[in-house]
């Protein structure tokens, strides 16, 4: 068996590519070697401008084109009336848009009640005081309507995308062809930063909460046809059998065979959906989305940051308690009854939700306050916070470690690695990436990787994008000195694996935006703040899969090393660490990606990068622009997604854990 992993041929494969790599090493050392002695050609150092091509312009055409001479405008401006009509319905419902039809508000003691009840169904009396306690605390802090607005787009765009996304998913799951289209698409997708997004669903459907509507659903379609597709692909052939043998129609062996089966699956991609949309909501305040995004910006611009805490701890709050209850939902299983059962205990809970959302809605008649806490009511402790965070700010000791690290990381670390990596010959550069990728990936990603990086050099953008890169490499080197010590420590006990997962799966549930207050609050706005708000976003799948690496060692391998009197430092990296490194290497992907799309957030910060030029775009309509910064993030993402998931691959299959 071990010979037949441990071939010949590959083996010189392998080292044949490894010296090929190493050739592209020294040959782009030289250059850069050139480069500092003033020898090298400028047209080697940087693609000269006259040979770029104008793909903006190119893109602007072919979108006019789309836009006007195909009409598809006029078609997403009708689209637009009805998605209109649901968002003013969800809004007048949620916090009283006074727009027709007026049906509404709901009053916040009601909508609490509400959750409480959900919340007890789909979990206990934990998840009841979440959920409950959620909605209170949103109301008692006077941002109810600001977070109702939030809520009454997702209500609409959660659905939309979860419809939109299990149709896709199903059709890819019956038809290989639509499968065989569908992934590249849905690769670039997850890869396209957020304001890529934007700007076409501001053109295509208004500014505002439609525009941000679409946009925050078309952000969390993918999820949601992987999850589908990978369920409907699990069920055994077990149950079909069966459900065939029953004589089912096609149709029904989906709606009553397939879909049931890929239960599980479908609400995994179902909570996916609903964390991606509150994200997304919040992040499209850059388009005039108004609710709890559009105020965390404005206080974080005018730098209120005790109040940006407090709008912070809701976006968190809010996050947490819909992740719960969706997590929840998907380990509960369906409840059935005896034929004849009461109607009243069939739907007890749904009876009881109701029960309480009329007797509230009742009281609040009576008592104003039940319905809307005003203003003079609340108990916003903004002003106070801001006092405190100034004080902290102020401490001797808080004072001197800032700006300690503001002036070593800056200037001796981090300011000089920018240079370094912009001091690099383009060629060069790109020589680098494809050995690193022919090294640890083989021939095919070395050309994706060629192919990408001199895309992404054609694009008119190189040093921004090299800008981008520093960030995103400083960030994950420095998250992963933290976060794989962490994860090796915590890995050692049940009880800290379960503490620091906890902590893990906490922060995931984060917006993104709630990252920029500490780094702000921290180092305001400089490189280091962008790096630290990166870094701790991050850090998070590097510390969890490496949890989860360690964990899952095959028990017999670390009792063969026991057995052998190895001690606990040789058998933590002779054997569980190289055993748990594929799994690792998924966390260290998963870092590349949210860093990349971090890295674009904390634009916001006033980086000199690919985000800060994407972020500019949403005040025009340079739409073509948009696209070719877009797909340069993509592209540099999607590098290092091939090729460390195909070392990720390789090395399961050489260790046989594949």
């Amino acid at each position: 068996m071990s010979s037949e992993i441990v071939k010949i041929p590959a083996s010189k494969g392998y080292y044949t590519d490894f010296q090929l790599a190493i050739a592209m090493v020294f040959i782009a050392i030289f250059m850069i070697l050139l480069q500092y002695l003033g020898s090298l050609p400028a047209w080697l150092y940087r693609v000269p401008e006259e040979i770029i091509p104008n793909f903006a312009q190119w893109l602007d055409v072919i979108f006019n084109f789309v836009k006007d001479d195909l009409g598809v405008l006029v078609f997403t401006r009708f689209l637009t009336g009805g998605l209109e009509w649901l968002l003013d319905f969800s809004a007048n419902v949620f916090f009283g848009k006074r727009r027709f039809p007026n049906v509404g508000p709901m009053p916040w003691t009601a909508v609490a009640a509400v959750a409480a009840v959900i919340g007890y169904y789909l979990g206990g009396w934990k998840l009841a005081l979440l959920g409950g306690g959620t909605m209170v605390w949103t109301a008692l802090i006077g941002q109810w309507k600001i977070a109702m607005q939030t809520m009454s787009v997702l209500t609409i765009a959660a659905p939309l995308a979860f419809a939109i996304g299990l149709l896709l998913g199903v059709a890819a799951w019956k038809y290989p062809w639509v499968d065989r289209v569908i992934k590249p698409i849905l690769s670039v997708l997850q890869t396209l930063p957020f304001f890529t997004y934007l700007l076409p669903a501001v053109i295509f459907f208004k500014v505002g909460p439609t525009a941000g509507a679409v946009a925050t659903t078309i952000y969390a379609i993918p999820p949601m046809i992987l999850m589908t597709t990978l369920g409907l692909k699990k069920v055994s052939s077990e149950v079909i059998e069966a459900g065939k043998m029953s004589g089912c129609t096609r149709g029904q062996m989906l709606r009553h065979v397939y879909i049931p089966s890929a239960r599980t699956e479908i609400l995994v991609g179902v909570n996916q959906v609903i964390m991606l949309c509150l994200a997304m909501v919040v992040l499209t305040a850059f388009i005039g989305m108004p609710g709890l995004g559009a105020k965390l910006l404005a206080m974080m611009g005018s730098f209120k940051l005790g109040r940006s805490f407090e709008i912070g701890v809701t976006i968190v709050l809010l996050a947490v308690m819909l992740d719960r209850m969706s997590k929840a939902w998907v380990i509960k299983q369906p409840e059935h009854f005896e034929r004849g059962t009461p109607l009243w205990k069939r739907h007890s809970m749904l009876l009881l939700g109701l029960a309480v959302f009329v007797g509230f809605t009742l009281l609040s008649l009576v008592i104003p306050f039940l319905a809307e806490v005003g203003r003079g009511q609340n108990f916003s402790q903004g002003k106070e916070l801001d006092n405190i965070i100034k004080g902290f700010l102020n401490i001797e000791w808080v004072k001197v470690t800032t700006g300690f690290l503001r002036a070593f990381l800056n200037v001796q670390v981090l300011i000089p690695f920018r240079n370094f990596l912009l001091s690099i010959p383009t060629p060069g550069f790109i020589l680098l990436v494809v050995a690193f990728a022919l090294s640890i990936a083989g021939r095919k990603e070395a050309i994706f990787a060629l192919i990408f990086f001199s895309l992404v050099a054609l694009s008119g953008w190189w040093d921004r994008a090299i800008i981008t890169l520093y960030s995103v490499m400083s960030a994950v080197i420095l998250a992963a000195l933290i976060g794989l010590p962490v994860g090796i420590f915590a890995a050692r006990s049940v009880k800290w694996s379960e503490r620091v997962l906890l902590i893990c799966d906490t922060a995931q549930t984060f917006p993104s935006f709630v990252y920029l207050i500490p780094a702000i609050m921290l180092f305001g706005i400089t490189d280091i703040a962008v790096i630290f708000s990166i870094l701790i976003f991050a850090m998070v799948p590097l510390t969890r899969y490496t949890i989860e690496g360690l964990r899952t060692v095959p028990q017999e391998m670390t009792e063969a090393a026991d057995m052998s009197g190895a001690t606990r430092i040789q058998k933590l990296w002779s054997v569980q660490l190289p055993l748990a490194l594929p799994t690792m290497a998924v966390g260290f992907n998963q870092a590349i990606m949210f860093a990349f799309f971090m890295v674009i957030i904390a634009a916001f910060i006033g980086t000199q990068d690919l985000g800060q030029e994407l972020q500019r775009t949403l005040a025009g309509t340079d739409l073509g622009k948009n696209f070719v910064l877009g797909i340069c993030v993509s592209l540099m993402a999607l590098t290092f997604d091939f090729t460390i998931m195909k070392w990720a691959a390789d090395k399961k299959k050489m260790l046989g854990l594949a």
